[in-house]
């Protein structure tokens, strides 16, 4: 057995995701997506986690997208197969029940621009190269690229983007929103971790009930959105939590929130 395609660890509530394949600049294949669909399964039951990191192993690159030698040997329902499953698996990590974190720590194209998408917040290295190349290759982004893109940054520019293939560097991405912070590359996962810590001083509940209240809320018009935004609030009513951090402001202390 080689080294795992996905290298996982828990430190301090929070969980780092590895996408584990520098030698091809952890591009997906079946075997990644299998190992990357069973860690955010797992994920969703773990109390102990608050929030999750995504990054990519080496310096090169965070994620090239799809295993393309992999994509030529495939046939066409085994293509389609691949598809379904990495949009599906993005739409798992996108609803996931705690933020996530994607740590882009170089190249990220195509399906690994998809992959920073889901997350709920981006943090780039300044060496970080984004964009949605396929229909360079004769396909389309296939992994919600095409509707993640224009809710980021605009239908405009997303049409630009996904229409040259262009790629765009990190001081752009930030610049047009695609990104929430840039930064040096030696100081990539203390930003993630130090983000991460800051999520994490909140109560669980909370984070859960806001992540989806935005998530769904933007999906529907201002009325409906703030019917969705006041059934998630009245679920943090009745917590533990909620006692604890009225308790904690009272007390002038840090509270120590269970998820209850």
């Amino acid at each position: 057995m080689g080294e795992q395609v996905l290298q996982k660890e828990t430190i301090d509530q929070t969980a780092v995701l590895r996408l584990n394949r520098p030698e091809v600049m952890n591009s997906l294949n079946f075997e990644l997506l299998n190992a990357l669909k069973d860690a955010v399964w797992d994920l969703r039951f773990q109390n102990n986690v608050r929030a999750v990191i995504i990054t990519g192993a080496g310096e090169k690159a965070f994620c090239a997208g799809a295993d393309l030698k992999e994509r030529a040997g495939m046939s066409q329902d085994e293509v389609r197969k691949f598809i379904y499953m990495i949009r599906n698996l993005f739409t798992e990590i996108e609803a996931l029940n705690k933020p996530v974190i994607a740590a882009v720590n170089g190249v990220a194209l195509g399906g690994g621009t998809e992959l920073l998408m889901a997350c709920d917040l981006r943090i780039a290295s300044m060496n970080a190269k984004m964009g949605l190349t396929e229909t360079r290759l004769a396909i389309i982004p296939g992994g919600g690229g095409t509707q993640r893109l224009p809710r980021l940054i605009g239908k405009g520019k997303a049409k630009e983007l996904i229409l040259t293939g262009r790629r765009v560097d990190a001081r752009e991405a930030h610049d047009i929103g695609l990104v929430n912070k840039i930064c040096e590359p030696a100081h990539l996962m203390d930003e993630a971790r130090e983000m991460a810590s800051l999520i994490c001083e909140g109560g669980p509940i909370a984070l859960e009930q806001a992540k989806y209240a935005i998530d769904a809320g933007m999906e529907t018009d201002l009325h409906t959105g703030l019917a969705i935004e006041s059934n998630a609030y009245w679920l943090t009513i009745p917590t533990e939590d909620r006692l604890e951090g009225l308790a904690a402001f009272r007390e002038k202390r840090k509270p120590v929130y269970k998820g209850k």
